[in-house]
């Protein structure tokens, strides 16, 4: 269905529906497509985890179906030096990172988009659950249609350059209609479930995973009040908020109810936990952001109001936002509970992402012991 002079785009294949259903639907609007496989890990690379040589393999099968040429491209050294030993360093400084937003930023939107281009692309498409919309002369990042799979939380750190050259064909698509069209299509990963675990090294025990990378050192747990009830296996495998995996039961004087992560304290190597849910260690009104990326340009006031999300599956918070240099201060309209440095916040004025940053500070009692940073709110107020 090639028509003259179509305009070239090179779809990243995952072996999952989505990026099938991406190549499916820009085929049909009668595209040069072609597919690229991108291989990005080669450690432990085996059936049990990653699962690569499965994936390519689905993949052939896809393009094969959709009748679209399919490239592969490695790129291993890539991926560890720009994302993982990143996700490392962060995870050793007692933070919590997100590959997923790293892996985007210099992988599928600057690693994958570079090579693409080379081969003659015009633009790149991914299956990802976002939108691009033009106003003037720039682009904007909107959220995705199905609100249960947006991922625009994931792409805050996509630039002009990348926006104007890469495309969402599922984005304005339900996630149960994606599937019914891989169906229709006879594309065999219609049922396929969704990927999970850390972006391109697949679903593991983490633990074990991270320990393989990282020394770990066991600590005590410890109540806010200082009373000690159990051992930790070592402070980067607690998250604030975290409630499975404490493995803290029958302690004498405490009533049988789950445990939460409320504080980690690295120059002692102690984890501060306790049985509320929304204990005051855990309430942020204000929050410290770096690292700040905008979608289009920077805002021109010193603060603004929007709404924002400290993690991926919360629903939109609203705030006040000051800005400072390449920082800012957020301060919120209502307490955030377990809002962790090393995350992203993302920052939306109604369906558009605007942009984000990397948590570095709070002002609860937990995540001043963790960043060992305190706010002082009148430098941006």
């Amino acid at each position: 269905m090639k028509t003259k002079n179509a305009k070239t785009i090179f779809v990243g294949l995952s072996g999952g529906v989505d990026s099938a259903v991406s190549a499916l639907l820009l085929k049909e609007q009668g595209f040069a497509v072609q597919g690229l496989f991108m291989k990005n890990w080669e450690e432990d690379d085996t059936s049990t985890y990653c699962s690569a040589q499965k994936d390519l393999d689905d993949v052939k099968a896809l393009c094969k179906v959709i009748d679209i040429p399919l490239h592969s491209v490695n790129f291993s050294q890539e991926y560890w030096q720009t994302v993982f030993s990143i996700f490392l360093e962060e995870y050793q400084a007692g933070r919590t990172p997100n590959p997923d937003i790293l892996c985007n930023k210099e992988i599928k939107f600057k690693a994958f988009l570079n090579h693409a281009l080379q081969l003659g692309a015009d633009y790149i498409a991914t299956g990802h659950y976002a939108q691009r919309a033009t106003k003037l002369d720039s682009f904007q990042l909107l959220r995705g249609q199905d609100q249960n799979k947006d991922q625009s939380y994931f792409l805050y750190t996509l630039n002009q350059d990348a926006l104007r050259r890469c495309l969402f064909p599922v984005g304005h698509l339900e996630k149960p209609l994606v599937r019914l069209l891989a169906q229709k299509a006879n594309l065999h990963v219609f049922s396929k479930k969704d990927s999970t675990g850390i972006c391109f090294i697949g679903e593991r025990k983490f633990t074990s995973f991270l320990q393989e990378y990282l020394p770990s050192q066991e600590g005590v747990m410890k109540t806010p009040e200082g009373k000690t009830i159990g051992q930790h296996h070592g402070l980067m495998f607690y998250t604030l908020g975290q409630r499975h995996g404490l493995k803290i039961g029958g302690v004498k004087g405490y009533p049988e109810k789950p445990w939460y992560v409320v504080a980690k304290d690295l120059d002692n190597n102690v984890l501060y936990v306790c049985q509320d849910d929304d204990h005051d260690w855990q309430q942020s009104v204000f929050v410290k952001a770096n690292k700040l990326h905008w979608v289009n340009e920077p805002p021109l006031a010193a603060s603004f109001t929007c709404t924002a999300k400290v993690r991926y599956r919360q629903n939109d918070q609203a705030c006040q936002v000051y800005l400072k240099e390449n920082e800012a201060l957020i301060k919120f309209d209502t307490a955030q509970r377990a809002v962790t440095p090393g995350q992203a916040i993302v920052f939306y004025q109604q369906n558009q992402c605007l942009g984000g940053g990397t948590i570095i500070a709070t002002d609860s009692p937990g995540g001043i012991i963790q960043s060992k940073l305190s706010i002082n709110h009148q430098e941006h107020l």
